[in-house]
């Protein structure tokens, strides 16, 4: 189960997400990012409450820095976990996005 709080302020939107990000979940995430590329000038996933997240997550994220790359949006990861940053780690993915 994967839950999704979105707020805006201004041209920045805010993801929150709590749960696991998976091959079940990771369509939800996918379609509440794909709109805001068009609007946003910053997009911000805050990962905090984030459980676990596998190789279909790391996907949804893949594209959406894609995405952001080719609009011209900054696209930030915050408030990684240990679990969550070991991952991005083995991964590659800690050079591929901006986490704060």
């Amino acid at each position: 189960m994967l839950n999704i709080q979105k707020t805006n302020s201004g041209e920045a939107t805010n993801f929150a997400l709590e749960g696991r990000l998976d091959t079940i979940t990771a369509p939800q995430l996918q379609l509440a990012l794909i709109p805001e590329f068009d609007i946003a000038k910053e997009i911000e996933l805050n990962l905090q409450e984030l459980a676990y997240i596998s190789s279909a997550g790391l996907r949804v994220f893949l594209m959406a820095a894609k995405a952001a790359k080719s609009k011209n949006i900054t696209f930030i990861v915050s408030h990684v976990s240990d679990e969550i940053m070991e991952v991005f780690d083995m991964t590659g993915f800690s050079d591929v996005l901006t986490i704060k």
